[in-house]
């Protein structure tokens, strides 16, 4: 029963997982608006280039976010965008709202 269960929700799970850090949300937001390089990004956490290259790896491998390589710079930006609607309701989740719209 298990392996099933693995195959039919490991996927949705994984998911999570690569959004289950607080650093990795601060990059979402950090880039909703616009890309940055890694550099800007470990400025703005306050954490070193290869810690933040780590966690953008996790987000990149599913494919929620993309590098875009311009001359010798990476930029990386939002690949889908829904992304936010799961974080507004966890935002809700918290709060203790049932509306899920953008707080």
């Amino acid at each position: 029963m298990r392996d099933s269960t693995d195959k039919q929700y490991g996927k949705e799970a994984d998911i999570f997982k690569a959004l289950s850090h607080p650093t990795r949300i601060l990059i979402l937001y950090s880039i909703k608006e616009g890309r940055l390089t890694v550099t800007e990004l470990a400025e703005k956490a306050g954490i070193d280039i290869s810690t933040m290259s780590k966690h953008l790896d996790v987000l990149k491998r599913y494919k929620i976010i993309v590098g875009e390589k311009i001359k010798n710079t990476v930029y990386y930006k939002i690949n889908i965008p829904c992304v936010f609607n799961f974080l507004n309701c966890a935002k809700s989740v918290i709060s203790g709202s049932k509306n899920c719209e953008e707080e």
